[in-house]
């Protein structure tokens, strides 16, 4: 199943509604948290009335959430004024909450204050035959359907000193549409934390919270490349911080991404 598939299923358009995680979406023992992700931004955008952009999402994974075993996901309305709309979105199985999402859309408005991007990256072009390849029993099942060609900082576990990562990001299978922010959500988590190139063996980790701000809307040809710059500020006591600005093709910057991360390497 795609991820356009996924993200398209008519049940999302209701809430509460109940769902399944597909096998060959899950990394390890739980649901790619990408995709997690981006089908509760997907449900608390079919609650939108008008036309609104997302600003900011923040992703809590608070717990597993199991391929193959049906999950409540409910949107709630904190409030929507005139500019304005916040949701709060989270997902439970077996009444237990594995996911809680905040997101903020607002409508554009007239103003003075205009600040340029200044944020440039140092990416080479995208190369189609320079990707990771995905190696089953080894790397995350969703790891097949997504490319990730990797240009600044080195692989998972090869116990390097370098604690940044880069590269350009698409899906296998280019979705039938345009590009949108359910595009980018879902990508934006398919590279491995920062702190893993670092780790002398296999080690596992997992995203604690994830905050992301949208720069601007995002709209690209549907076989475009995302580029990514990650940077890791902190890493102590077995947690982590990491930033990352993600790109259009051109180099206009489109969202700023932070997680925290918890790393189990000893």
């Amino acid at each position: 199943m795609t991820f356009d598939e996924i993200i398209t299923n008519p049940l999302l358009k209701a809430s509460p509604c109940e769902l399944t995680f597909p096998q060959n979406w899950c990394q390890g023992r739980t649901a790619f948290g990408g995709l997690s992700a981006a089908i509760m931004l997907q449900n608390m955008k079919h609650q939108l009335t008008d036309e609104r952009r997302l600003l900011s999402m923040s992703t809590n994974f608070v717990g597993p959430l199991f391929a193959e075993q049906p999950f409540i996901l409910e949107t709630q309305i904190l409030r929507s004024g005139k500019n304005a709309t916040q949701m709060l979105c989270t997902i439970k199985q077996d009444a237990k909450v594995c996911l809680i999402a905040q997101a903020c859309f607002a409508k554009e408005r007239v103003s003075k204050v205009n600040v340029p991007v200044t944020h440039q990256h140092n990416l080479r072009p995208a190369s189609s035959t320079h990707v990771l390849p995905y190696q089953e029993h080894v790397m995350p099942a969703f790891f097949q359907h997504v490319d990730l060609n990797l240009q600044t900082g080195d692989m998972p576990f090869s116990g390097s000193n370098n604690s940044n990562l880069g590269g350009w990001m698409r899906f296998k299978k280019a979705p039938s549409d345009n590009l949108n922010e359910l595009h980018l959500l879902a990508l934006a988590d398919a590279w491995p934390p920062t702190l893993l190139q670092m780790a002398n063996s296999p080690s596992p980790a997992s995203s604690m919270s994830w905050y992301i701000e949208f720069v601007q809307e995002v709209n690209l040809d549907n076989d475009a490349w995302f580029g990514l710059d990650a940077q890791t500020h902190h890493a102590a006591n077995g947690y982590g911080l990491e930033d990352a600005k993600i790109y259009a093709p051109d180099g206009t910057l489109l969202a700023i991404s932070r997680q925290t991360v918890a790393i189990f390497d000893m």
